[in-house]
């Protein structure tokens, strides 16, 4: 019996990365998965998005450990397309037991900046908002929410002679912090219903974003061409432990717990998966 099994996930971000890796973990633990992603690129983030063909990967990846899987291409920005995208996949699979909130972008030294800050925002907090909120009619006791957060959410504000040269990159950082305000606040909406939410910080992913030239950039702002040579060195800066990243498993291992019933009384928690990224940033106090 799998720890999840017999569950429903719908998972945005789905077709690689972080999503791709949390709707296998969960697939493999029992649950069968409405899977979500956008599928093409975005004009102010300067690197390549997931694909149709990376959607087909994680369906297959899916249904190789005996799941079903429903594949949807819909904007999390229009809560129309993904409330028609649930609606989808509960027509074959009948109920929605788990939400992942997962798709999100990388809008570091996007252009134009002011156009990186509006997408960043819409994608990772707006998203995250109509991924809960289309699911929302159709939670009952026991279900779990769970956003993806980041260590950005908790890192300290820029100094004023730095902001406005990376609008794209602050507003990831914005999105961020508001989201995991956002579900905390709905987390108390929700407990008297028996129903948990909770956000997940990763660090550093090895994941396509991590590996992209805005990301270098965000590195490497010394240089003007950073290359991933000359950004890696830079990773383990991060965390306290000393590691670059870490894999998008560890990722999923932490968001099968908070599915499952194991953390049937954990809610209302920022859940870091940071390697010692937090312990950098603040001290320790009561």
């Amino acid at each position: 019996m799998g720890r999840v099994q017999g569950k429903v996930a719908f998972i945005t971000g789905a077709a690689r990365g972080q999503g791709r890796s949390h709707a296998v973990r969960l697939a493999e633990e029992g649950a069968d998965i409405i899977a979500v992603d956008l599928c093409r690129d975005i004009e102010s983030i300067k690197y390549s998005l997931a694909s149709p063909d990376d959607m087909k990967e994680t369906a297959r990846l899916v249904g190789a450990v005996g799941r079903r899987i429903v594949t949807v291409q819909a904007d999390v920005r229009e809560r129309d397309q993904l409330g028609a995208a649930l609606e989808q996949g509960l027509a074959e699979l009948g109920k929605v037991d788990i939400v992942v909130a997962q798709a999100g972008i990388a809008a570091m030294t996007g252009e134009p900046p002011l156009q990186a800050w509006t997408d960043v925002i819409d994608t990772n907090l707006i998203g995250t908002i109509n991924a809960i909120h289309v699911a929302l009619p159709h939670l009952a006791e026991g279900a779990s929410v769970i956003a993806t957060g980041s260590t950005a959410a908790y890192v300290n504000a820029l100094p004023m002679q730095q902001v406005g040269k990376d609008s794209g990159g602050m507003g990831y950082m914005v999105a961020k912090r508001l989201l995991s305000q956002y579900v905390h606040d709905v987390a108390r909406e929700l407990a008297p219903r028996n129903i948990r939410a909770n956000v997940v910080h990763p660090t550093n992913v090895n994941t396509d974003m991590l590996h992209s030239e805005p990301m270098y950039r965000a590195f490497r702002p010394d240089l003007e061409n950073p290359t991933r040579e000359d950004a890696v060195p830079a990773f383990p800066a991060q965390q306290a432990m000393p590691i670059p990243w870490v894999e998008s498993v560890d990722i999923s291992n932490a968001v099968l717990f908070l599915a499952s019933d194991e953390a049937r009384y954990v809610t209302g928690m920022q859940f870091r998966v940071d390697a010692g990224g937090y312990l950098k940033q603040y001290d320790f106090h009561l």
